[in-house]
């Protein structure tokens, strides 16, 4: 047992109005949400049990208002539905609940005229009116507010779950307008309102409404639009110094586990798999469904990487420029890259701004900051990002395997037939490789034919990445000699060739078919000497491979 709940005390002594805390999946933010539920609601009122003998029970304050306060609790984390109106209806189902669960105050009489046909509408009506929905938690804070004669604390864990839905089925301005009045009425326009959190994977901004200032962790000013003009928000992100070691465990906990099952031998692999995780200042944090599951198996293995389809994340990676996409390249390797972004995630822009993706993969916990540089007049961060650990790796490498595995893209056979030289099978699968995957690559823009194959194979080269990485190093337009060629593979032992490929896109007006298209690829790799770079690691030039890629829509030939 980890005992956090230390964490009621920090945040109780915050002070703050409503909190909103960011983290990746399966790092106990919803566990942290029922233990707050379960220390101040007054449905456990008496129950000391709970947290006698624990951090938060050795201060006598904190004993007195346990189990003292009117608490609404719900949680958006099942909210993935395919369209905008099976989205409200839930919510609203949820709300009705919440109204079910505290019919009580509806049958203690004590509600007259409007506030008793709201709440007689909230349990009776088959299908819930909009303005109704918007206005059924700040309601319900009254409504408590009027039985009990104490303020309520609301806890909403999930809040962005139906968000990433709406982005990815298209209905995300229906949804965050809807949401937005929800919000604004509970959490901004709620004198009823004692305290509230909120928890989430991202931080959502959306663009179209007014903007209000808010106070962050550091006390900066920022700006927040989803929760229109609500000036009391506490936004805690992934790199924010508040509860840092109150989500996560920390490395003294897990080693300390370790001990107690006997794993102590283990400590240095279990750092390698699972440690690197880091909040604010405070690193070496360990994700809590990895390390359990560790201690229950015994073996190492991507638990907290194997729970999720990622799709999203995929999606984004793999339609992205060659800029992206060679940073990737670049952490696969070990490097860290350095960017530029907001950490606000605006899902709707996401297709638009590419920068996106760093933040997207920082809050969900695949990359992690190694340093974070405030630069010019206006300082802005730059992060220095890098891959959490070998899980998150292991997780990559799966999503870049997944994109090859269409039944009829014979990637596996392609790469067999390059290490073996028979430009006949290269061919042959190439071709099959191309047909099944290129539409993956289409960002659903139009891309022109030359955007298409770009696209293609430096997700291609990913591919690569991950299936030779032990044999070959693998770069991509990188310089060498005169110019910059798009892949060197380079071989780890003498036992392979050294490949160089250069892709072209075939120009009907300067060739008149894939043959001359190929041979200008050759010859541009000769003309500008890309054999340079492998020359001078003393591979002999009889050990270099040159081939020609060719593309003509998705009709692929290789030379």
């Amino acid at each position: 047992y980890i005992d956090k709940t230390a964490f009621i005390r920090e945040w109780w002594e915050k002070g703050d109005s409503v909190t909103l805390i960011t983290r990746p999946r399966r790092f106990g933010k919803t566990l942290t949400m029922s233990m707050v539920e379960q220390f101040f609601s007054v449905k456990y009122a008496g129950q000391q049990n709970l947290f006698e003998g624990l951090a938060i029970w050795k201060t006598k304050a904190y004993r007195e208002i346990q189990g003292t306060y009117p608490v609404i609790s719900l949680s958006f984390a099942n909210l993935k539905e395919p369209s905008y109106e099976l989205t409200r209806q839930k919510v609203c189902d949820q709300l009705q609940q919440l109204y079910t669960e505290h019919a009580y105050i509806w049958e203690s009489g004590i509600l007259k005229g409007a506030d008793k046909s709201f709440f007689e509408r909230m349990l009776h009506n088959e299908k819930v009116e909009y303005v109704d929905a918007t206005l059924a938690l700040y309601k319900l804070s009254s409504f408590m507010y009027q039985y009990y004669g104490k303020k309520v604390l609301i806890l909403l864990d999930e809040y962005d779950t139906p968000m990433q839905e709406a982005y990815v089925q298209g209905y995300w301005d229906e949804f965050t307008s809807f949401v937005r009045s929800l919000f604004n009425a509970s959490f901004k326009t709620n004198p009823y309102l004692e305290r509230a959190i909120m928890t989430g994977i991202t931080r959502v901004r959306y663009p179209k409404c007014v903007k209000f200032a808010e106070q962050t962790s550091n006390g900066s000013v920022l700006t927040e639009p989803i929760f229109s003009d609500l000036n009391n928000l506490r936004v805690v992100t992934t790199t924010s110094n508040l509860y840092a070691d109150c989500f996560g465990f920390t490395e003294e906990e897990v080693f300390a586990a370790l001990d107690e099952y006997g794993m102590g031998d283990k400590k240095d692999e279990v750092k390698q798999w699972y440690d690197g995780f880091t909040f604010g200042e405070h690193r070496d944090i360990y994700n809590p469904w990895s390390i359990t599951n560790y201690l229950d198996e015994g073996r190492l293995y991507p638990y907290w990487a194997s729970t999720s389809s990622n799709g999203l994340v995929s999606r984004l990676i793999r339609t992205a420029s060659a800029d992206v996409k060679e940073k990737m390249e670049d952490l696969l390797k070990g490097k860290t890259i350095t960017v530029n972004f907001d950490e606000q995630i605006v899902y709707n822009q996401l297709d638009d701004n590419e920068e996106a993706i760093w933040s997207l993969l920082l809050a969900s916990g695949y990359l992690k900051v190694q340093n974070i540089d405030y630069r010019g007049i206006t300082l802005e961060p730059w992060y220095t990002l890098d891959i959490t650990n070998i899980e998150t790796l292991s997780m990559f490498m799966t999503m870049f395997r997944g994109w090859f595995k269409n039944k009829d893209a014979n990637y596996n056979d392609f790469v067999k037939a390059l290490l073996k030289g028979s430009l006949k099978e290269m061919n042959i699968y190439m071709n099959d490789v191309a047909l099944a995957t290129f539409s993956s690559f289409d960002t659903g823009k139009k891309p022109s034919e030359k955007s298409q194959p770009e696209r293609f194979y430096h997700g291609f080269v990913l591919g690569l990445l991950v299936e030779l990485r032990d044999r070959y190093q693998i770069r991509s337009n990188r310089e060498s000699g005169y110019g910059r060629y798009d892949v060197m593979l380079t071989p780890v032992t003498e036992m392979d060739d050294a490949i160089v490929i250069e892709f072209k896109v075939h120009e009907p007006d300067e060739e008149e078919s894939l043959k001359d298209t190929v041979r200008t690829a050759l010859d541009q790799i000769t003309e500008k000497n890309y054999d340079a770079e492998l020359l001078a690691q003393g591979i002999p030039a009889e050990r270099i491979r040159h081939y020609g890629f060719a593309f003509e829509g998705k009709k692929v030939l290789i030379g």
